[in-house]
């Protein structure tokens, strides 16, 4: 299964138009942190449209005359959107080339420049805050902003959104057929983004099952537990009325494992309970280890902050929220509309 993944909504609530125009679909990065002001590295928060994130940090490349691999981000943001992020180029004794011309070409604006010490590394950022129009919606007002109310308490399944595959799948299959050939020499970034999209399609895969099975924002025994809004984790031998308690109220949450070398650390009593999805997923399981990817936590249930809406005046539905970095609006919205 590569999606339409299991909603815990049986029934959506409204339909409408989503990306009618890059203007409606933006990303703000929020880095979390100031540019220390000198050092070799330059952080640039540049705002992008309908450009993908590794084709802008080529045009870096090929502006600085910087290879690709001195140019990071933290994290990879939609190409039919108006996004906003952080960029970071080593310029260890070179001297820094006019930024402005990335502005040349109207896709592209630089907001800011600084020093910093250290390299940008991938998902590093807080989070991300989002502002999303839907169009031409359709549906009952009442029954929209009860559910919107409803999502805004109690979160939704954290799946990775389709996005992450591609273009009808098309990423995935992509690495799957990688995987098939045995993971065959290819470009490291070709490599990092095939080994995360295996990893998203197992992770997702694993929640799927705990969606149908009602339990996708309990905590059982035996789950990783992270808190909300920080990468902290702890391990629930049994969930108490304490933990229950926290789960409720959005302070805490089941989480799932990113697959990778560690496995054999989780208890029996959890890969017995994912015996069934394992073994429809041990191809990739074991692809995942042999590459020599280390075990994570992903949590179960995305919770937005400061989530707001507003109806407006030619029938348009405009959403603003917060989500942690790695979360995915498209996964929120697959709880209340049908978009296209």
């Amino acid at each position: 299964m590569s999606g339409p993944w299991p909603t815990v909504s049986a029934e959506l609530v409204a339909s409408g138009k989503l990306r009618c125009s890059p203007e409606d679909f933006r990303v703000y990065e929020d880095l979390g942190f100031e540019p220390d002001g000198d050092g070799e590295h330059v952080f640039l928060h540049l705002e992008k449209r309908e450009l993908n994130t590794a084709d802008l940090a080529q045009r870096l490349s090929s502006l600085s005359g910087i290879h690709l691999r001195d140019i990071s981000f933290s994290g990879m943001k939609d190409r039919n959107a108006v996004t906003r992020q952080w960029f970071s180029v080593r310029m260890a004794g070179r001297v820094e080339p006019d930024w402005q011309q990335l502005a040349h070409q109207s896709d592209v604006a630089v907001l800011a420049v600084a020093r910093h010490r250290r390299k940008l590394k991938r998902g590093v950022h807080r989070g991300n805050r989002f502002v999303l129009v839907l169009r031409e919606l359709t549906g009952e007002r009442e029954a929209i902003e009860s559910r919107l109310r409803h999502l805004s308490l109690h979160g939704a399944p954290n799946y990775f959104g389709e996005q992450r595959f591609g273009r009808n799948g098309s990423t995935l299959a992509q690495a799957k057929t990688w995987m098939a050939s045995g993971g065959r020499r290819i470009s490291r970034n070709k490599r990092s983004i095939y080994l995360s999209v295996l990893r998203s399609q197992m992770f997702n895969t694993l929640l799927a099952d705990r969606v149908s099975a009602g339990d996708w924002n309990q905590v059982l025994p035996g789950d990783t537990c992270v808190l909300q809004g920080t990468r902290s984790q702890f391990t629930c031998e049994q969930a108490d009325a304490d933990i229950v308690q926290r789960c409720f109220v959005g302070d805490l949450h089941p989480a799932l494992p990113l697959w990778g070398l560690g496995v054999e650390q989780l208890s029996a009593s959890l890969l017995e309970r994912w015996s069934d999805v394992l073994e429809q997923q041990a191809a990739i399981g074991d692809f995942l280890i042999h590459q020599g990817l280390e075990l994570g936590q992903r949590p179960t249930r995305l919770i937005a902050d400061d989530f707001c809406w507003q109806f407006c005046d030619d029938g348009s539905l405009q959403l603003e929220f917060r989500l942690a970095a790695g979360n995915y609006a498209t996964a929120l919205l697959a709880e209340f509309v049908q978009y296209g």
